[in-house]
């Protein structure tokens, strides 16, 4: 029922502004299918799959490893807290320069991108975990003298795992967009690239057809790591 109401709010839309401004369901899915025909298209979905693959496990892994430390750490987690959230609320586009100037352009500098826009928030989601564990569990590991890493592993991470699975799940769809950004301002290559040339082209059809596909990935992946979820919620 939402995916309908979402087609005809859309096809509303074209119908008021016209096919300069927006393309038709319709047609956005004829012209993904025409650029699907075609092996320059794969090269470009290669190109941001593979930079939001490294960017998503560096985000995920970083941000999991950090949340967990920070948690541990009552005080350093109080003090980073606010930091993190802080940082986080900085407009990403004014780090372009510098992203450019210590990763040039290409495949770093998208990754960069990727990583400032989902790291953080895994991060917090994990902390916040952490901080909300009950005390007893934390307090048993210390009667059976398990050291971080044994405590990490065998008890706050299986505890805290469906909190760090929507951490994820957000981490998941900022950093997809942190790489497009990254691919509209450092890159000749990605489907961030096509956006940015459809629309210097004045290509409706092609802007309006990547940005449909990104939509149907992002809305498969996220309803995927929601069910995850709750299903690890429900579980627990």
């Amino acid at each position: 029922m939402t995916l309908v109401i979402l087609v005809a709010l859309w096809q509303a839309l074209h119908a008021y502004a016209g096919d300069a401004a927006i393309a038709s369901p319709l047609s956005a899915v004829r012209h993904l299918t025409s650029l699907a025909a075609t092996a320059g298209f794969w090269t470009h979905v290669s190109a941001t799959l593979t930079a939001f693959a490294a960017a998503l496990t560096i985000s995920a892994v970083l941000g999991v490893g950090l949340g967990l430390v920070l948690g541990l750490r009552r005080f350093a987690g109080e003090v980073a807290e606010p930091i993190l959230a802080g940082l986080y609320s900085i407009p990403k586009v004014t780090l372009y320069p510098v992203i450019l100037l210590t990763f040039g352009l290409g495949l770093g500098a998208k990754v960069a991108f990727g990583v400032i826009h989902g790291v953080i928030p895994v991060i917090l989601f994990t902390l916040t975990a952490v901080k909300g564990i009950n005390p007893v569990l934390i307090r048993t590991a210390r009667a059976m003298r398990l050291n971080q890493v044994e405590t990490t592993r065998t008890i706050l991470a299986p505890a805290v795992l469906p909190e760090i699975v929507t951490g994820l799940r957000v981490g998941f769809s900022l950093t997809l967009l942190g790489v497009l950004v990254g691919e509209m301002f450092a890159s000749q290559k990605g489907l961030g690239f096509l956006i940015v040339n459809g629309i210097s082209l004045h290509n409706v059809q092609q802007t309006t057809a990547v940005i449909l596909m990104l939509v149907i990935v992002a809305l498969l992946a996220n309803g995927g790591l929601l069910w995850l979820d709750r299903k690890l919620v429900h579980r627990t």
